[in-house]
């Protein structure tokens, strides 16, 4: 397998369709999360409504540097959620969720192998090969997260 198909692989196993590292993916753990459940808070824990938004403000916002070639996200936004007060609200977050991390796998599939060990968009950054990787653990790291506020909720 080449490299392109197999850090995409890693994408899709987190994001979308995986069970080897944390037995439970993206997909599978938001599909029976309602809004009600989505917006609970629980004392000072993020919300699993924001921690969907705020990987999903990474995956559109590394989707569109690709595509563009100019990297415009910031920290300091990546937990802007628009307030969700409706049934709709969710289900639009949840599907564009899962719409740019199909897109993302796919766009890092397609990559030149090359690029991989290049610097990503400035020196700063590091490679194109790390910050996909950063891209991988953080997923992972918020997805805990949202098993855990999820089993919390349905306590």
């Amino acid at each position: 397998m080449d490299r392109n198909s197999f850090i995409a692989n890693r994408l899709r196993e987190v994001l979308l369709s995986g069970h080897w590292i944390a037995n439970t993916n993206y997909q599978e753990q938001l599909s029976d999360i309602s809004w009600q459940q989505a917006i609970f808070k629980i004392k000072d824990l993020n919300t699993i409504a924001a921690l969907t938004y705020h990987i999903n403000y990474y995956l559109r916002g590394l989707l569109a540097a690709l595509e563009t070639g100019k990297l415009e996200i910031s920290d300091k936004y990546s937990f802007d959620l628009p307030e969700i007060t409706e049934k709709n609200d969710w289900d639009k977050l949840r599907s564009d969720f899962l719409t740019n991390a199909a897109l993302f796998a796919d766009k890092v599939e397609q990559l030149d192998a090359e690029i991989f060990d290049q610097p990503f968009f400035e020196e700063k950054y590091g490679s194109y090969l790390r910050n996909i990787e950063g891209v991988i653990e953080h997923s992972y790291y918020h997805l805990g997260q949202i098993v855990l506020i999820k089993k919390m909720i349905s306590q």
